[in-house]
């Protein structure tokens, strides 16, 4: 039987969405416009109209900026050859990028300026109030009680991590060293997760062997969400994402990353009450089946149960926070590595010559003294990360009115430090769009400005997990070197990297593999 058509009810739901649809685009004009008033009354328009910028809408700002990954970085690139300090509007919202070192310097070695930009509130349904999104006293007394847990002597302990997951990445590269043009940075990615999983965590997700694992898929899809959504201004607001994001999706895989978290919490916690029971009873060498090595995770229930006030859900930030700077932002900077060498044999036959020096012809993993031995490698690396910081920008709101350079840029402007650009500066780095690792022998480096090289960020709020990054860095790369050579199939002028949390190649890194006999 068919049924005749109900028109007022076909009426009705569409009724009742034009309703919805104007309700919410009303609210989120409202909320605009607040954030608006808010910012004209506290920042002193007249102070920004001072500073130079591109043109911008009344309404929706530099509108420019929130286009696609590889267009917004050029965006950025061509807006900050504008000055030292520039300005440009997302939406209501001011921002004013730092294009130079002294720039840099004045925001970064502050006590004051520490309070991170807007945009690091979308981390905070992940990471909740870790050391990379909290601020104030709260951001102090974490600093202080997480410092020694990157004490070189516990970083020494990942070393066999570091080895190990590398082994397992060479051997899959085997399989793609026949001269064919393949995308390498899966397999760099895959690594660089099973290694921050068993140093944060101390469990392994197996990614490079199971990369359909839920807590991998999870990872990647939430990471993409979060991108669509920070550069969507009109997702921002959590109403308006509710109603025409995938808040559902978001929620999902935001579910997934807290509870292999939580879970993790949980057994780590049972297994080292239980080592400290056995311990007291016989005197055994093993802790969680590892000798004397402990994940970043056991350091902070360590932590906790000798009477620092750590909660599981403190634990977990810090955790979920490990595992998102840890990530991705070694992946991008040895791809990136690996991109440039690819592009210029005459320096990749030196860090073979390098390698081969310190390892000759045996098979064995890489030692500290090795590591301090690689020289040419750790150039390589710091001149990467020059021409390709992974973190190639980051803000901070600020407190109050500060100078910068020419400007007085008032309170609680957005700030965006743009490392990208500072890291150009042809006084400090002569011709810099060239490869040259040479920049940062001693000699070469010696006069140069503090702030001008920047890829860890510096001052109160560095990286405090640069000295992990360094080593496993050089652990993955001295391993891939010392079998293959390495050719890239995409020329300078023809690569568009992306403006995603890190900086990233569009299409991958595509390059060639050759045996080195």
């Amino acid at each position: 039987m068919l049924w005749p058509k109900n028109d007022a009810l076909v009426w009705g739901s569409s009724a009742f969405t034009y309703f919805t649809l104007t309700v919410a685009l009303a609210l989120g004009l409202a909320w605009l416009l607040q954030r608006q008033r808010k910012a004209s009354q506290s920042s002193g328009s007249w102070l920004l109209a001072k500073i130079p910028g591109p043109e911008a809408h009344f309404l929706f700002g530099s509108r420019r900026i929130s286009g696609v990954p590889e267009d917004r970085i050029q965006w950025l690139i061509k807006t900050s050859t504008l000055g030292e300090v520039v300005k440009f509007w997302i939406g209501f919202l001011p921002t004013c990028m730092i294009c130079s070192a002294r720039g840099a310097e004045v925001i970064l070695t502050s006590q004051k300026h520490i309070n991170k930009g807007n945009n690091y509130n979308f981390l905070k349904d992940w990471l909740g109030d870790g050391l990379l999104t909290t601020t104030g006293s709260k951001w102090h007394s974490r600093r202080k009680l997480l410092t020694p847990a990157f004490h070189f002597k516990i970083l020494e302990d990942f070393l066999d991590v570091f080895n190990g997951q590398s082994t397992t990445m060479v051997q899959q590269l085997r399989g793609k060293a026949d001269g064919k043009p393949f995308d390498i940075f899966p397999f760099i990615t895959r690594c660089a997760l099973d290694i921050i999983c068993e140093t944060a965590m101390g469990r392994t997700v197996n990614a490079q062997c199971n990369a359909d694992s839920e807590y991998v898929k999870a990872l990647n899809r939430f990471a993409a969400l979060l991108i669509k959504r920070a550069g969507t201004p009109w997702l921002r607001p959590d109403l308006l994402y509710t109603l025409f994001g995938q808040r559902s999706e978001y929620d999902a895989c935001l579910e997934v990353l807290h509870g292999f978290s939580q879970e993790t919490i949980v057994e780590r916690r049972a297994l080292l009450r239980n080592s400290r029971k056995n311990s007291k009873e016989e005197d055994t060498e093993e802790v969680f089946g590892k000798k004397k090595r402990l994940a970043f995770l056991d350091l902070l229930l360590e932590y906790s149960e000798d009477g620092t006030k750590l909660s599981d859900e403190d634990i977990r930030e810090e955790v979920d926070t490990f595992m998102f700077e840890g990530h991705d932002t070694t992946t991008a900077a040895i791809n990136w590595v690996l991109y440039l060498l690819g592009l210029h044999p005459e320096i990749q036959a030196r860090v073979h010559e390098e390698l081969d020096s310190v390892f000759g012809a045996e098979e064995r993993p890489a030692t500290m003294d090795d590591l301090r031995a690689m020289k040419q490698l750790e150039n390589c690396i710091k001149e990467g990360l020059r021409l390709f910081p992974s973190v190639h920008r980051f803000a901070r709101t600020l407190r109050e009115d500060v100078r910068i350079c020419d400007y007085v840029v008032p309170s609680g402007t957005n700030i965006m430090i743009f490392p990208y650009r500072i890291h150009r500066d042809p006084q400090q780095f002569p011709d810099p769009e060239r490869f040259d690792p040479d920049r940062f022998l001693p000699e070469n480096s010696k006069t140069r400005h503090p702030y001008a090289y920047i890829p860890f960020s510096a001052g109160p709020r560095n990286c405090i997990g640069q000295k992990f990054a360094q080593m496993e860095e050089k652990v993955l790369l001295s391993s891939i070197l010392r079998k293959f050579r390495v050719v890239s199939a995409v020329p300078r002028e023809s690569l568009r990297p992306m403006d995603h949390f890190v900086l990233r190649p569009k299409g991958g890194n595509i390059v060639k593999l050759f045996p080195r006999s």
